[in-house]
């Protein structure tokens, strides 16, 4: 074992660390050293967005240990930028196993560094958190989850004062402070238990009078209120309130999957708890077809991820994807605010740079203003921040399965996204159509846009090397032709510029500085390359466009759009 490793070890071993702890050290010392090396190799980083990994002891696993130094720094920062005080911070988890434990851990670490603590009661949506940080005025949050993660996962959400996640300068001034806890006796764990406040129904209840405003047209729903609904929270806790909003909307037709109710951080029924895995909505698709339900909805652990399952235009059950749900989110409070009389002229919606350029489209048809932001809601949040006060946010939205509607939240929030996704079920079935039927006809007006998503995980201590390694490949000589089709422009996030590969143009991209790279080609397709800022794995984009003539030409121009990917795909040799 090399020896910076055995040093951390002995660290771990001879320090202030309980003995379950040192115990475990020990029996994989004897059985496991190369799950030993594993565990202490590095430090698990605390990034922009916190702290996410495995759990286990050692210095690169989520434990008591790792998620208390990460607190005393974050707390540390806190009592620094507000020195007068007070300081309040609100803190929530989900269902994952040992995330009370990691919430209380955190509460009590705060707690003893002087700052209060609202700690939510039980499991609650990650959104909720972004809302209680705005209605008890705090200063920060933290929420212990780690997604969609597989169970052996946990992790630590850090947000600011705005209810949004850790944006520049506060995300690197808090790494510094978290770097700055050298040893675990750094840490304060316990003394100030008299700081935390338990909180619960009332923020529920605040949170779901809020998520009713949402609400765009309550009289279709008065007349659908039938509408067959399926709903799973995926073990999660999206059961703590998706069930009680679509009650406060009016539908009175749901019907929870009983096999995933129970929130349970084993994930019994799933592999990956992710509603963008159809292996994990598989059991509500068998329900929906079952019933033959009008739409079918799942939410991951900490309900900030919403997927939707629908009819297609044959008649079969298809779940969407991503875009497919934010086109149909984004023109649907675009079309029904104007029919409504209730669009401003200030109205604007923001996406990421990853998801489908079809909204800008018709944004922009509709004078609505359409910001595109780098990929997390935390910069859709910053720019809800800047344009506050000058301009009327509707939606935010992103590829990722994610949702933000109305300006009250400030992380993604499924919650109130599978509401509204059944008011469109209800509308669009009022009009005599299925919410997919109403996508083919968006393609038919504003043209066919068809994405792709290919992830690659490289694991072990040289996986974050090898992600590195692709990604100055295709900085350095990007491909001069894709499919056919010429790469005429190179955006380089990190470098912040743009070049026109034909011209030699150069010009400056106003956003801040990301691991991003983009292809635009000669016939409008564009390639997007980026690393996981949370996980050892690259994610590469694909987004194409072809004119629809009619709804009748569906099929063959989806077949010629997957053939223009699988081409873009083998060129690209990922």
């Amino acid at each position: 074992m090399e020896a910076v490793i055995q040093e951390k070890v002995n660290v771990w071993l001879e320090g202030n660390f309980d003995n379950d702890t040192k115990q475990a050290i020990r029996k994989m010392q004897s059985e496991n050293p190369g799950e030993l090396a594993e565990s202490f190799y590095r430090n698990l980083e605390f990034g922009t967005g916190g702290l996410r990994g495995i759990m286990g002891v050692g210095t690169n696993r989520i434990n008591k240990y790792t998620v208390g130094m990460a607190t005393q720094g974050f707390a540390n920062y806190l009592n620094n930028t507000y020195p007068g005080g007070p300081v309040r911070v609100a803190i929530a988890h989900d269902s994952r196993n040992n995330s009370r434990f990691f919430a209380e851990t955190a509460a009590n670490v705060f707690a003893a560094n002087g700052i209060k603590v609202f700690l939510f009661e039980s499991l609650r949506p990650t959104p909720l958190l972004s809302f209680a940080i705005r209605q008890l005025g705090c200063q920060g949050g933290v929420v212990c989850t780690a997604s969609h993660n597989p169970k052996e996962y946990n992790g630590y959400k850090a947000y600011w004062n705005d209810g949004g996640q850790l944006v520049p300068p506060h995300d690197k001034n808090v790494i510094i402070e978290v770097e700055k806890i050298a040893s675990v006796d750094d840490v304060k764990f316990s003394g100030g238990e008299k700081n935390i406040v338990s909180i619960g129904a009332e923020l529920d209840e605040e949170y779901l009078k809020m998520a009713c405003s949402l609400s765009v047209n309550p009289d279709i729903i008065a007349k659908q209120k039938d509408l067959k609904i399926v709903y799973t929270p995926i073990h999660g806790t999206g059961i703590m309130l998706v069930p009680a909003l679509l009650k406060r909307f009016g539908f009175e037709n749901v019907t929870i999957v009983d096999e995933q109710a129970k929130p349970d951080g084993n994930f019994p029924t799933v592999v990956y708890p992710n509603p963008e895995e159809s292996e994990a909505m598989s059991i509500g698709l068998a329900k929906a077809k079952s019933l033959d339900a009008d739409i079918l909805l799942g939410t991951d652990p900490d309900a900030d991820r919403v997927g939707i399952g629908v009819k297609d235009h044959n008649g079969n059950w298809v779940l969407m994807n991503g875009n497919q749900t934010a086109v149909l989110a984004f023109n649907y409070l675009i079309e029904a605010r104007k029919t409504k009389g209730i669009a401003k002229s200030n109205d604007m919606v923001i996406k990421t740079i990853v998801t489908t350029d079809m909204i800008d489209k018709f944004a922009q048809r509709n004078n609505v203003s359409c910001y595109n932001v780098l990929t997390g809601f935390k910069w859709i949040a910053e720019m809800i921040k800047e344009k506050e006060g000058k301009e009327e946010y509707i939606i935010g939205g992103e590829e990722s399965y994610g949702l933000m509607i109305g300006a009250k939240i400030r992380d993604k929030d499924a919650v109130s996204a599978v509401a509204i996704l059944c008011e469109m079920a209800a509308y669009e079935k009022a009009q005599g159509r299925t919410l997919f039927q109403k996508l083919i006809d968006l393609y038919v007006e504003y043209g066919f846009y068809k994405e792709h998503l290919i992830s690659i995980t490289k694991k072990g201590m040289d996986g974050q090397e090898q992600i590195a390694a692709m990604m100055e490949g295709f900085r350095n000589n990007p491909p001069a032709s894709l499919n056919g089709s010429e790469v005429v422009q190179l955006l380089d996030y990190e470098l912040k510029q743009g070049r026109n590969l034909k011209t030699g143009e150069e010009w400056k991209i106003a956003l801040p500085k990301s691991n991003v790279l983009q292809f635009i080609l000669a016939d409008e397709s564009k390639i997007s390359a980026r690393p996981s800022g949370t996980e050892p794995k690259i994610k590469f984009y694909f987004s194409v466009n072809a004119p629809l003539a009619s709804v009748a030409d569906f099929d063959k121009v989806y077949a010629q759009l997957d053939e223009k990917i699988n081409g873009i795909i083998r060129d690209l040799k990922v």
